[in-house]
């Protein structure tokens, strides 16, 4: 691989490619099996379709030869992407799950959705996700499979909790698990990992019995979208569940004692000092900077808030 190339390869066939979100190194990882019928996971947002289908060439994937791209859900910096990817490379599925299949089919109400949330940085962080023809699309439901040939496959498993749309895909052959963002956000750099609870959809209980779930299927490794590979299975979906207890734990006393949504992030992050070397004070702001942009405390806190007026 070139000195400036996204490209990290993995052991059996499977390359990591930064997808470079709004330009950021480091924070977005897309997957290439490159395996008999080659399959991209999470290609990303659409303004990393450039970067994705440079990788694929140099991996030497010519646009006949990608069989599957899969989503493990379809928020915008993991599906952006699909409708450009769909163009790109004709002969792909997409696969999805059966509660996101429709917007990747007609993207208009995700898009608006998105744009009421993020205003005019939606442009800059993620672009337009286009739609694909629907014939096109695979949805599966609860478990399904995809063929990566000569015997492999990428085995589906329905893990909500981030999002009610949301897969993990367990490999045949390597074992590995792509958690997608239902294990939260993984930071490299410091070993952090640190929650993901964007509203409408964070539910803890869901979340956790997710985490379970994952746990069961014995993965060799977890493959992180937000970011890389993690050897440490069992370790990190434990703190993965603790994080996200003790998230809930402060929104919700935040709740009770009536604070509105700034004191209730004030009071997390107060709750959570010294967890996460990534938000210390000895921290690279711009490490901080990046994963703040990608899964912000206000957006936690959001969501967590939101579950929390649900089930009351």
């Amino acid at each position: 691989m070139s000195t400036d190339s996204p490209i990290t390869p993995l052991g059996n066939e499977v390359y990591e490619i930064d997808t470079r979100m709004a330009g950021y190194s480091g924070i977005t990882a897309g997957y290439l099996i490159r395996s008999d019928r080659p399959c991209l996971v999470e290609p990303g947002t659409s303004g990393s379709a450039p970067t994705v289908r440079r990788a694929l060439e140099e991996l030497g994937i010519g646009p006949d030869d990608l069989a599957t791209v899969v989503v493990t859900h379809i928020h915008l910096d993991h599906a952006g992407g699909v409708g450009d990817m769909a163009r790109m490379y004709p002969n792909a599925e997409i696969v999805v799950h059966e509660k996101g299949a429709r917007h990747l089919a007609d993207p208009s109400r995700l898009m608006r959705s998105a744009r009421m949330v993020y205003g005019d940085m939606l442009d800059t962080v993620f672009g337009e996700l286009k739609p694909t023809e629907a014939s096109r699309i695979r949805a599966v439901e609860e478990t399904g499979v995809i063929d990566l040939g000569g015997g492999r496959r990428l085995e589906t498993h329905y893990s909500p909790g981030h999002a009610k749309h949301h897969i993990g895909l367990l490999d045949s052959l390597s074992g590995d698990l792509y958690v997608g963002d239902a294990a939260g956000v993984y930071i490299p750099e410091t070993a952090d990992v640190r929650p993901a609870t964007p509203p409408p959809d964070f539910d803890l209980d869901t979340a956790l019995a997710s985490l379970e779930k994952f746990r069961s299927l014995g993965p060799q490794r977890l493959l992180f979208a937000h970011y890389g590979p993690v050897d440490a299975v069992n370790e990190t979906l434990e703190r993965s569940a603790e994080e996200l207890r003790i998230w809930v734990d402060a929104v919700r006393d935040a709740h009770d004692q009536g604070m509105d949504l700034d004191h209730a992030v004030a009071a997390v992050k107060e709750r959570t000092e010294g967890r996460y070397k990534a938000f210390g004070p000895d921290a690279d702001p711009e490490l901080a900077e990046k994963y703040e942009i990608l899964s912000s405390a206000v957006s936690n806190v959001s969501g967590i808030v939101h579950s929390l007026s649900r089930h009351a």
